[in-house]
């Protein structure tokens, strides 16, 4: 379990202004390859910057600090803070929320390090003290990179120099010569494909980091990277008082998949020749980044959430969810799209995207499956019931009356961002199974009103009794249960 440390009203207050502060102090001086609860930087920037820096890329280092964030030393980061910071009252202040401790099972324990994951200014204290070790990458890249002694490989030269001297040939040979000329000319062609272009003498490294994850790409060899780790183990270890996992830390050629921010990252070694934009053919996709969506992870996430089952011949069967089937339809299906836009939002920079087809279908059909046993009937026949158009949708009513459909979302609504659109219901705000959760919730069913002094339950003896005429009747009845928790007024309301 991941100890969290969450603070009082008062602290959050002090510890927001405080963050304000130290991110117009810091924010300017911090590294561009850093993008860790940083502001208009997130996951998805990170991955993009890959793109152009980790190009060509031969072997990957994948970084991962043990217990970054429980570790952090105290002293050193008060050192590091004070190096731009000369109010002592500021520093004392963040010195007490460092060593202010913390209760657990109502007892008190000291803190002698770390910041606490949980508090507001947790996030840009372990970047400060993180920048340290992005400027030590940068002195690192400084004298190691290396320029290419010379542009082109010196043998696919050569061999492009021989097949410019036969094609010059071509221009004046004889027809019996020109079958023989254009055969070699070929065969060099063949060649070069299986060539490298560039020299591959240079040297050069590119970072990017997020949080305490960091993947560094190397342009060299396998001792030029174990020579790296190196270094950034004893400067962490001596410096930062900080330990690099020797598990996670490892170091992957790039053609190899290595695992990054959920993504699978690799260099690509495509020989597909196509032609560019001034019509010159080239292999454009050679040495170039490829992100991918780990569908072992996505398979895993559906068998945690019971949304399919594999059968012996390893196929997999999407299912109903036993824990869902007493919401409304529109709420179920609402839940399953923010979990289907959830993970085609993240994952819509992969290369494999149209992959996810698969995933959107599991999903819509564990939809149908839930709804089916809501009602104990087939999937069949509740595609027939909610038909509409060449799919299904669900037609539900507004605040304001107007009808609306809501639909199962697609893989071509999620490329890229999407916001999300979906109108909720007043009814739907509390989904709970007991009815005591939903009194605490302090929300009224009918009405949405928050905050009264007194909610009531409202019962039924059966739901297939009532008509339907009436808006609470209708809400019962959408979520096929015999109590509404109601607030006073509705209450008197219902029964007048």
């Amino acid at each position: 379990m991941r100890p969290l440390g969450i603070p009082s009203f008062r602290d959050k207050l002090l510890q927001e202004v405080m963050r304000r502060f130290l991110e117009a102090i810091y924010e300017p001086i911090f590294s561009d390859f850093s993008h860790g609860f940083r502001p208009n930087r997130s996951c998805h920037t990170a991955l993009k910057q890959t793109l152009p820096y980790f190009k060509g890329a031969r072997w990957f280092i994948e970084g991962d600090i043990k217990g970054c964030f429980d570790n952090i030393d105290h002293d050193k980061l008060i050192e590091i803070l004070q190096r731009k910071i000369k109010d002592s009252k500021f520093i004392n202040i963040i010195r007490s929320f460092l060593k202010a401790g913390y209760i657990e099972d109502f007892r008190y324990n000291q803190t002698y390090s770390g910041t606490p994951q949980g508090g507001i200014l947790s996030p840009i204290l372990a970047n400060i003290y993180l920048n340290e070790l992005d400027n030590k990458i940068m002195e690192i890249k400084q004298n190691f990179d290396k320029p290419a002694t010379r542009c082109v490989n010196p043998t696919y030269d050569e061999i492009r120099g021989k097949r410019y001297w036969l094609q010059q040939k071509l221009k004046n040979a004889t027809d019996e010569e020109k079958p023989v000329l254009i055969s070699r000319i070929n065969e060099y062609s063949k060649k070069l494909l299986k060539l490298p272009y560039k020299s591959q003498t240079d040297k050069n490294i590119a970072f990017v980091r997020y949080a305490d994850d960091f993947l560094i790409a190397v342009r060299g060899n396998k001792e030029d990277c174990i020579k790296i780790k190196e270094q950034l183990r004893e400067f962490l270890n001596d410096e930062l008082k900080l330990t690099l996992s020797d598990e996670k830390t490892l170091i992957t050629h790039s053609s190899e998949k290595v695992r990054f921010l959920g993504y699978d990252i690799s260099v690509r070694r495509n020989q597909q020749i196509s032609t560019n934009s001034l019509g010159h053919k080239k292999r454009q996709l050679n040495g170039t980044v490829e992100l991918l969506v780990p569908l072992e992870k996505i398979e895993k996430f559906m068998f945690d959430k019971g949304i399919i089952r594999q059968s012996k011949a390893k196929k997999f069967h999407p299912i109903h969810r036993k824990g869902w089937l007493y919401l409304p339809d529109q709420e179920i299906l609402e839940r399953y799209n923010a979990e289907i836009r959830g993970i085609l939002n993240y994952y819509h920079l992969a290369n494999n995207y149209n992959k996810l087809n698969y995933f959107q279908y599991l999903m819509e059909y564990s939809c149908l499956a839930t709804l089916a046993g809501k009602h104990n009937s087939s999937i069949s026949k509740v595609i027939d019931k909610y038909k509409s158009g060449k799919g299904w949708a669900i037609k539900y009513k507004t605040e304001k009356g107007k009808t609306r459909e809501k639909r199962i979302v697609k893989l071509q609504d999620c490329k890229g961002f999407c916001d999300d659109n979906i109108v909720r219901h007043i009814y739907s705000v509390n989904t709970n199974a007991t009815i005591r959760a939903r009194l605490q919730a302090g929300v009224c069913e009918l009405c949405g009103s928050r905050g009264k002094s007194n909610y009531e339950v409202h019962h039924v003896s059966s739901v297939k009794g009532l008509e339907g005429n009436k808006l609470w009747e209708q809400i019962m009845k959408i979520k096929n249960r015999k109590t509404l928790v109601v607030c006073e007024d509705c209450h008197k309301a219902i029964h007048s």
